[in-house]
């Protein structure tokens, strides 16, 4: 049998095409093909600015500098969640507060934060990075009540695109927060290999982190090379090497135009999902949408219910015996040794992440996947011998 793989993106002629235009227009990194993935994203999600990065890491590191996070602040965020979400804060010197999050979504928990908030004071915390998950959105609405003014940075590297409910109507992630950062890594639903986006609708925070992506420079290679542009520059702060060239916003712009597109066969290959295998007493599935959040559902993912003879390793093992991908998102960050020692923590001090953790895993779902190849991954679930 073929393998089926984990993850994979959706590439065509066109996309192709694009990138082989940037190759042969001689103007290979940021410039104005950049400025276009620029304007044609921040048009996508309804914000007012859109700065196209390297990765959604640099994204988020941005987006707390620009709000002034260092020595001394706190920024609160949760366990669950990739390393990244959490290692930005220690770049800038800030520590790090973990919150839980709710049983069923997985997403950062409103009367957790309201807890936390309480312990560490919340007159000493200098932003909330709350972590859309699997295609999920956080009830930001709820969320920002609890914070009452501190603002957010969220983590959307999963949620592109996503509705969220807010204040009675639909608003896109991206255009609802301070900042919103998103990912275009290569198992994202639309990818430029590597890179990032973020957004805000703030243009001080914009202009900051547009100096600051590109070595703290306050003009561009694009506006200091072109024709008639100015040799001279100013180095206003000691910046990083965050910038996206115009080879990655090329296949950018492709993707983007599909976005919806591949948005509706995700959608499509969840609700088979849900439907074949809701008959499996042992297995817990993922959430749909929410009353808050709509789903594009960039992971599926699993649990295998307590107590019915069966773990983790084993279905990921019958998974990958039949080559069939699969993956487990996320061991939590307190889990982690840099994480555990830095701050002193214990596998049970996030009860939630490490229960969840411990038995799930998730299932292939990426663009162009094909029925008989949905089908395979489901039979070896049902095929699974359960005690």
């Amino acid at each position: 049998m073929d393998p089926i793989p984990f993850a994979k993106p959706s590439l065509d002629s066109g996309d192709v095409a694009r990138v082989v235009e940037v190759l042969e227009s001689g103007w290979l990194t940021q410039g104005p093909v950049t400025r276009q993935f620029e304007a044609a994203f921040a048009e996508y999600v309804g914000a007012a600015e859109a700065i196209a990065v390297s990765s959604c890491t640099a994204a988020l590191h941005l987006a707390l500098e620009a709000l002034g996070v260092g020595p001394g602040d706190k920024v609160v965020t949760v366990p669950y969640t990739f390393t990244a979400t959490a290692e930005v804060i220690r770049y800038l010197g800030a520590e790090i507060v973990f919150s839980e999050v709710q049983p069923e979504t997985l997403l950062m928990d409103p009367e957790a934060l309201e807890r936390t908030l309480a312990r560490v004071g919340r007159d000493r915390v200098k932003a909330i990075v709350p972590v859309h998950l699997a295609g999920l959105g956080c009830d930001l609405e709820r969320l920002r009540n609890v914070a009452a003014g501190i603002p957010f940075v969220e983590d959307a590297a999963h949620a592109l695109p996503v509705d969220l409910l807010v204040g009675g109507e639909r608003r896109r992630v991206g255009s609802i927060g301070e900042i919103s950062c998103f990912s275009f890594y290569a198992t994202k639903t639309i990818t430029t290999g590597e890179g990032g986006m973020v957004t805000t609708d703030d243009p001080a925070l914009a202009e900051r982190m547009r100096v600051m992506r590109l070595h703290g420079i306050n003009a561009d290679a694009w506006r200091r090379y072109r024709e008639k542009g100015s040799w001279g520059y100013d180095v206003v702060a000691p910046g990083f090497k965050y910038n996206l060239s115009d080879i990655q916003s090329a296949l950018g712009l492709g993707q983007l135009a599909k976005a919806d597109r591949f948005a509706v066969e995700r959608q499509q290959l969840a609700q088979r999902y849900l439907a074949e295998l809701s008959e499996l007493q042992w297995l817990e599935l993922p959430p749909g949408a929410q009353s808050w959040s709509s789903h594009c559902w960039h992971l599926f993912i699993c649990r295998v219910r307590p107590g019915v003879g069966i773990d983790r390793q084993q279905v990921i093992d019958g998974l990958n015996e039949a080559r069939i991908g699969t993956s487990v998102h996320y061991k939590p960050l307190h889990l982690h040794s840099y994480y555990a020692s830095t701050y002193n923590l214990q596998p049970d001090d996030y009860p939630v992440s490490l229960d969840h953790y411990e038995r799930s895993f998730s299932l292939p779902l990426f663009m162009g996947m094909s029925e008989t190849q949905q089908q395979r991954v489901i039979q070896v679930l049902k095929t699974l011998q359960v005690p």
